[in-house]
């Protein structure tokens, strides 16, 4: 088992906007590491508090990710932090060595983890 973090910034607090961005960031996720549904445990997701219109969770069930439990959740409130930002948590019931795991930091989530975007 392991896991994949990824993140990305929104670029407005809507429904679409929300949608869309989860969206990106999960096909991202899924595409770069050769998943498929089935081979996840669970999905953690979190967003930051200026985000309130869409849970990012709802946005994975559109995409079809019907069988995997995922869990919606607001992110810590820290001073100085990041604006209109959705994260992602994704077990895999697989076996990879961490370091190639891919990440992903799209859009302006990319300052975030400087150390692990392409």
């Amino acid at each position: 088992m392991y896991a994949i973090r990824g993140a990305i910034s929104v670029e407005a607090n809507t429904v679409k906007n929300i949608s869309a961005a989860t969206k990106e960031l999960m096909k991202s996720l899924m595409q770069e590491n050769s998943l498929q549904e089935e081979d996840l445990i669970s999905i953690i997701t979190t967003a930051t508090a200026d985000l309130n219109k869409a849970y990012p969770g709802k946005a994975l069930r559109e995409l079809g990710y019907n069988i995997t439990p995922i869990l919606c959740m607001q992110e810590m409130k820290v001073e100085n932090s990041s604006k209109k930002m959705i994260r992602l948590l994704v077990h895999v019931d697989r076996e990879k060595n961490k370091n190639q795991v891919k990440h992903q930091y799209l859009k302006d989530a990319k300052k975030l983890r400087p150390d692990l975007v392409d």
